[in-house]
């Protein structure tokens, strides 16, 4: 799970890499995944060699690339499920601030799986009365089965800016996969354990594979 994960993590990130850097289109939902997907990617092809030598800068990256057009609100909300109304309203902050600093963490470790593939967008269908959107992708990798990707995002009612606030790989969901993981901690223990279990995993440091034989660009070893 936590590789399947991973793989989807990073495919967010890598998806048009052959593609040049533009402006983020957040009006179009399609064009959004595509166009964070490039900026952040390109950004990571230019520091390489930094982070190298020091895996965190890609935490960096994923604050300042990507977080911004993720709804890290909704999400966190949705990975609360039932117990959301169980939250007390002064932890209610405290949690979202860590949850958003858990999935800067996520990415940032997700990339530290990187590696080149080839993915095929789906063609972009009318949009214009949706509120909630799927992009859906292909992986090929030449090496490996291919992989069947979503992004989910969806639409502000205030803003009509679109964001992303799901992914799902062969069918698993990172927001129903986070619920099932918290589900039972929230029920016998309470938020401040998911706090805690959030906040030690932000502490951990972000490392590149270990367990892969790629390394950052892609060169096996």
């Amino acid at each position: 799970m936590k590789k399947l994960m991973a793989v989807a993590g990073l495919l967010l990130m890598s998806l048009v890499g052959n593609v040049q850097a533009q402006e983020i289109n957040d009006q179009n939902p399609y064009q959004l995944v595509k166009g964070v997907a490039t900026k952040t990617f390109d950004r990571i092809k230019a520091n390489q060699e930094q982070i190298k030598q020091d895996p965190e800068m890609l935490r960096t990256i994923m604050e300042e690339e990507l977080v911004p057009h993720i709804d890290y609100k909704f999400a966190a909300f949705m990975v609360l499920g039932k117990h959301f109304k169980s939250v007390p309203k002064e932890k209610m902050g405290e949690y979202i601030s860590v949850f958003r600093q858990y999935l800067i963490t996520t990415y940032a470790v997700a990339m530290g799986y990187y590696d080149n593939q080839e993915v095929i967008f789906e063609p972009e269908s009318n949009f214009e009365d949706q509120k909630s959107v799927t992009v859906r992708a292909v992986v090929q990798d030449p090496e490996r089965p291919e992989i069947k990707i979503a992004f989910k995002v969806r639409k502000d009612s205030k803003t009509n800016e679109w964001k992303a606030y799901d992914m799902v790989a062969e069918g698993i969901s990172m927001l129903n996969s986070k619920r099932s993981e918290f589900e039972s901690i929230l029920r016998q223990e309470g938020i401040d354990s998911v706090i805690a279990l959030m906040r030690d995993k932000i502490g951990k440091p972000v490392e590149l594979n270990q367990d892969e034989s790629y390394d950052i660009d892609g060169a096996s070893e």
